[in-house]
């Protein structure tokens, strides 16, 4: 039987290595590449035109979904699975935006991942099972796009720092990022949640992503 041929794309080198073990150990798949960057996953999967493509959203550089966009515009037929550790509902929505044909956790991996790529493989939808009742809501109850707000309140550098949040990134990692104090973060951090009147990660992000900064 002919192997499934997947390029997996995650900027941890040992989750890399974790997931080509699980999936090269089941038999059913080859591995046939791995990149650490949304630039990178262009390049080898038009390189080594896989089967599937396993794509993280938190990527350096450009990141999972408009790597997703890019792939998509020059090759609509690649199939993208999205394998996350972003529970949040708008992610799913991003990924349903963006062509994405599975989106699975990354807590559920060791569960759903084998199913997730012989239904992608097939040409069926997969969506984590914990979104499944979200997914049935939606589609029942659709709601008109809300008006998109403007972050005009917020100072450039605030609207970079909630980008790296929206993204997934630690108090540390923005540190880094932006190269400074851990402190600074925390303050622009604690500006920003006064300035909008929002606590909840969950909500910050997706006013992140309603106003185009992710």
């Amino acid at each position: 039987m002919k192997k499934i041929t997947v390029l997996l794309v995650d900027d941890h080198q040992v989750i890399r290595k974790g997931l080509r073990l699980v999936l090269e150990d089941s038999g059913e798949i080859e591995v046939v590449g791995e990149a650490s960057s949304g630039e990178e996953a262009i390049d080898l999967t038009f390189q080594h035109s896989p089967d599937l493509v396993i794509m993280d959203l938190s990527l350096p550089g450009i990141d999972g979904i408009q790597a997703m966009i890019q792939i998509k515009k020059k090759k609509p037929e690649q199939r993208v699975l999205v394998l996350t550790m972003h529970e949040d509902s708008i992610y799913l929505d991003k990924v349903l935006a963006a062509g994405g044909n599975g989106f699975v956790l990354k807590r559920a991996a060791d569960v759903e991942l084998l199913s997730a790529i012989r239904a992608v493989h097939r040409g069926e939808f997969y969506v984590d099972t914990s979104f499944q009742k979200y997914l049935v809501t939606r589609a029942l109850s659709p709601e008109e796009p809300a008006k998109m707000k403007r972050a005009f309140e917020l100072t450039p550098r605030e609207r970079e720092l909630l980008k790296f949040i929206a993204l997934g990134y630690s108090n540390m990692e923005i540190a880094k990022k932006l190269n400074i104090s851990v402190k600074t973060v925390e303050n622009h951090k604690t500006r920003i949640h006064d300035k909008l009147g929002i606590n909840s990660r969950s909500k910050l992000v997706r006013y992140a992503m309603e106003n185009g900064l992710v």
